[in-house]
């Protein structure tokens, strides 16, 4: 069975082996009974951003083990985990199942921005916690408007202003490239950016060239931005675009200076793919640890990550930072159940995913998750990284967001 099969029957299958049966719908909310807590969320399962869905099959590995181990305050996490195709309007539509049909008591861990954008505004007209989205979109920071959605990874203005500082400080005379996707994941990034470089770095902004999700390749995109003379590119895509991107760059014989977006940066989904020897000199920013890195061989949480990896998720890119995003966000999760487990109302659940402040095991030391009622954007900090053609290993210290 095929790698993009195997996450397909997984999708079929999370239900069945995340938790017990459903126990009747009883207080404190509809996804909360005596024995069981019941979790939902979509995943991109099949269509352009497919390989991403090897967070949702992580995080379902991990409630099983949690599940193993008697479950938070003896209750099961059922995770229920649907195909949304990388869709809005399949999003929605899941979304709805999940809440008005399954009852789950949260969204958690939805991939991407347009898709959690565009079930935004239901979820919190209904109450329902929206948790920890594997998007950087700002828009998850704003619990004025939108007080039951809160954000986890740092945001993508923060590493659009993390590269920009990096080129003003080392790389002045920079002549910049941007590829992006057409949504507000590629518009946030390149804003971030621009914010970055201020308006007399702006000026070495030379060209933008943007794609759409549909689009079969991106290859005429970046045969034209090579064409604009420039000696950077800055490269905000989603990993099927990337690793052509990465393939076309190497066959046109263009050298730029070429950063990636982290999310992007996987060895097993993006740069294996693109071929290692293609990849060798791409930077990205980062806040995990990457399980490739020579650096955290000896590390006891890595050793943990990987004894996690061969009992519960044996299937599982063990050079796959993805592997380490589902471990993470589903850690997350379970201080939040965990603190709040005398009370898993819907409102509970948020004030205690509004007060968390924690260093996970597999995030880098010193950046911590970190939350109050007037910030929910959990991870703010972030390091740069170099692909040396065999693993990514570290440029310089953290960068402290704002």
């Amino acid at each position: 069975m095929t790698f993009a099969r195997s996450l397909c029957a997984a999708a079929m299958l999370v239900s069945l082996s995340c938790g017990a049966t459903r126990a009747a719908d009883t207080e404190p909310g509809p996804g909360v009974s005596a024995n069981e807590i019941t979790v939902g969320q979509t995943m991109p399962y099949s269509g352009p951003a497919s390989a991403y869905a090897a967070i949702g099959v992580a995080e379902a590995a991990y409630f099983r083990m949690i599940n193993e181990r008697g479950g938070i305050d003896g209750r099961k996490v059922t995770l229920l985990s649907l195909d949304d195709g990388y869709t809005p309007s399949r999003a929605v539509e899941q979304t709805r199942r999940l809440v008005e049909q399954d009852h789950v008591q949260l969204i958690f861990s939805t991939f991407g921005t347009a898709t959690n954008a565009a079930v935004q505004r239901y979820l919190n007209d209904r109450g329902v916690p929206q948790l920890f989205p594997v998007s950087g979109g700002s828009r998850w920071d704003d619990p004025g408007r939108f007080p039951w959605t809160m954000g986890f990874q740092p945001t993508l203005r923060t590493e659009g202003r993390t590269v920009a500082r990096y080129l003003l400080r080392t790389h002045p005379n920079a002549r910049i490239a941007v590829l992006y996707q057409n949504d507000d994941f590629g518009k946030d990034y390149v804003k971030g950016l621009e914010e970055g470089l201020g308006p007399e770095g702006k000026r070495s902004l030379v060209m933008k060239a943007s794609y759409e999700t549909a689009d079969p390749t991106v290859e005429s995109q970046i045969i034209a931005l090579r064409a604009s003379g420039a000696d950077t590119l800055v490269n905000v895509s989603t990993s099927k675009f990337t690793a052509q991107a990465i393939r076309k760059i190497h066959d046109l014989g263009w050298q730029p200076l070429h950063f990636v977006f982290s999310g992007s940066s996987s060895r097993a989904e993006v740069l294996v793919p693109a071929g290692l020897d293609n990849a060798q000199g791409l930077m990205t920013t980062q806040w995990a640890k990457d399980p490739t890195d020579p650096k955290w061989r000896n590390d006891t949480a890595t050793h943990g990550w990987l004894q996690w990896m061969t009992s519960h998720n044996p299937q599982g890119e063990r050079d796959s930072s993805l592997n380490v995003a589902g471990y993470n966000w589903a850690m997350a999760l379970e201080q939040v159940l965990r603190q709040g487990a005398g009370d898993l109302s819907r409102a509970n659940i948020m004030r205690q995913a509004a007060s968390l402040d924690l260093q996970l095991p597999m995030m880098l030391p010193g950046i911590k998750v970190s939350t109050s009622r007037h910030r929910f954007n959990a991870v703010r900090d972030l390091a740069l990284k170099r692909f040396n053609g065999e693993f990514w290993e570290s440029v310089g210290g953290i960068i402290y967001g704002e």
